[in-house]
Parts: C-alpha cells; structure tokens; sequence
C-alpha cells in the first residue's frame, strides 16, 4: 500500500511540473540566415521521461559557431539555433531520471549518435555515420531551458563555475586529442598554433604527463598566453625558422609529436619538413579547404599522420579532472562575457578582435556563481 501512495504522489508531481513549465515561455536564439539573430519566445519544454530540463547559464562561442555566422560552415542549415559549449542547472526531471538533483550543476554533451552504426557498437560514438551535433544539424541548446536525454547530461563538482562548466566542451576535445597519441607521458611535444584549443591542448598535454611541450603561433599575445598556461617554449615561427626553433628546444631528436591545431598549408608543411623520421603527426584542426602537403615528403619520413575527433564521455571525466585538481586554467582564456540578447554583438566583437580574443561566454542567465 505504501509503494502505491509514493508510486501516486510521483505521478502526481511530475505531472504537476509538466503543467507548470507547458504553462511557462522562455527566449530562445534563431540564426535565420548568415549574419541574422533573432529571439523568439516558446514553450518551456517539459522533460520527457528519461530527460533532464536544464536551466541554461552560459554558453561559450566556438570557431565553428563563427562559420555557421558567416555562412561558411558546409554541414549546417538555417534557421539553427545555436550552443554547443554550455553549462546550466538542473530544473527539472523527466519520469526515470534518478542520477541527478534538482538545483545541481551540469553540462552537456552535444553529440547525437545513432547508436546503431559500426562506431557506435564499437565503443566510438564520436564517429557515428549519422553524427549531429546540437547547434548545427539538429538544435542547440541556446534558450532559457533545454530538455535533453539524461545520458548527454554530466554533472559537474562542487565549487566548478558555469564558466568553467561551459569551457568543458573544448577542454575535452584536446584530452580526446592527446590521447590519440596514445601515452604522451615523458614525451616531447609540439603544438602548432595557440588559438583556445591549443593552449587547451597544451594544458591537457602537460597534464596527462607530457615532458616538455614547444607552442608555435605568429601572434605574440597568443604566445604569452600559453606561457602563462604552461608551455615550456613558445615560438613566434614569423620571426624564428619552424625547424631550428625544434631543435633549439628539444635538442637534435626533435619532437615525439606534433600536433596541428592551426590547420593550413603552412603549419602542416612545417610539421612533415620537420618532424624526425617516424615521429608522429596529428592534425586537430579541421580544414577549410583541400590540403596541399607533401606526401613524398611524408612518406619517406614514414611519418604517422593521425587525425583527431570530437571526444567521448570518458574526455569529460579528465576534463572536469584537471580543472578539479588545478592542472588545466581556464580563466586566462575568458576574454569577455555577453548578455543573451546580445548574440550578435558577441559574434561582431569576436570579427573585430581575433587576435586578442579567446573564448567568449554568452550569460544566458545573467546570475552570479
């Protein structure tokens, strides 16, 4: 008798909080077309069963968003709401839900795979062959509220920001990154250019053990930023050869590897010119075009050229791990903080001050940590 009044009372308070949030509206971001940003009140949406409703706080900005701005992203369609790099509160949860509370801290993971595919059954959902992923081909989580399957969501620890919670997503596609090198413990690495994901790769790298890592970009700003994050070298490679910097820092053996977080002609070009025969090259960046390199080059070489993508669950586990326990910073990298209707202006801020500019974090709910 008792199981069925609990079993009743359940139902009758999730049906309540149904109610509550279909009777509720909230903003929600529309990119109509390159360039245009609307907000558009809707619904509340109310968490179906094995969902969590997440009350969003912020949101950060990534380069793909940039592309999908300017039109230029090749795998997205509008109108799209965008968000991909988030984190928020738990608002509500749908029927089944029991790992998580409400009020409590998380972030989500934007991918959605099939399940199905040989990747997925084989432990490699990040390269599902019907692969979406929130805010470009399916809907991003850039509104007041965003309900979502219980699986994507992660919780995050006790005394993490929702800065830092929204940082999550690019901090864990460089964990996923270095792991594709397999164990970079007490190896010498490279890190060809310092945008946000590879001065995350940087951190990610010395964290997982990394010797000594040499970060190579053209922008002195972007430069001492790493530094200060961590590099142990730190090469203007438009003032100083690529491949007499290598051997100043790491000595007549070179670099174990190097990883191209700029992706052009020119940073791979340095990296197959360079890199110590049967050393291993892997390529974070996504380009933007057809690759022209040297492949005789590569080939002589007998050069590993690896690629990297996305990350799994287990990449959000270390991620949150390192920020935890101090080994990853992610405040140098916070350049400046937007209101939510001031989408656009984000996106204008970011064009007009690239070199100077890191991560950029929308505040969906403007409430303090």
């Amino acid at each position: 008798m008792v199981e069925v009044i609990v079993a009743a009372v359940v139902a009758i308070v999730i049906g309540f909080l149904i109610g509550y949030f279909l009777m509720q509206k909230m903003l929600q971001q529309v990119m109509t077309a390159p360039g245009h940003i609307e907000f558009r009140e809707a619904p509340v949406p109310a968490p179906n069963a094995g969902e969590v409703l997440v009350k969003i706080m912020k949101i950060g900005v990534c380069g793909s968003d940039i592309h999908v701005y300017h039109g230029e992203h090749p795998f997205t369609k509008y109108p799209v709401t965008q968000g991909h790099e988030v984190s928020g509160q738990v608002a509500a949860l749908g029927e089944g839900v029991t790992q998580f509370q409400v009020g409590q801290r998380v972030t989500i993971e934007p991918q959605v795979y099939c399940g199905e595919c040989y990747p997925c059954t084989h432990g490699k959902y990040n390269l599902c062959e019907n692969l979406k992923v929130m805010g470009f081909q399916t809907t991003g989580t850039a509104s007041e509220y965003f309900a979502v399957d219980a699986s994507k969501v992660t919780a995050l620890p006790a005394g993490m920001s929702y800065d830092e919670g929204a940082m999550l997503e690019p901090l864990a596609v460089t964990v996923h990154a270095a792991r594709r090198a397999g164990d970079v413990a007490g190896k010498k690495v490279c890190v060809l250019g310092c945008g946000p994901i590879g001065i995350l790769l940087v951190q990610s790298l010395k964290a997982f053990g990394a010797a000594e890592v040499m970060a190579t970009d053209i922008s002195d700003y972007r430069l001492e930023l790493a530094r200060t994050c961590g590099a142990d070298y730190a090469v203007n490679t438009k003032t100083r050869p690529f491949g007499a910097a290598l051997t100043e820092c790491f000595g007549p053996d070179k670099a174990d590897i190097i990883y191209d977080c700029a992706g052009n002609d020119t940073t791979m070009d340095q990296a197959i010119q360079n890199a110590r025969k049967g050393s291993v090259i892997i390529l974070v960046a996504v380009y933007a075009g057809l690759a022209h390199c040297d492949l005789a080059k590569l080939n002589d070489s007998e050069l590993d050229l690896n690629t990297t993508m996305m990350y799994r669950h287990e990449d959000y586990v270390d991620a949150i791990r390192f920020v935890r326990e101090g080994m990853v910073q992610l405040q140098p990298l916070m350049s400046r903080h937007f209101a939510f209707t001031d989408y656009l202006a984000a996106y204008e801020y970011i064009d007009t001050h690239q070199e100077t500019t890191m991560k950029v974090l929308i505040d969906v709910d403007p409430s303090d940590d």
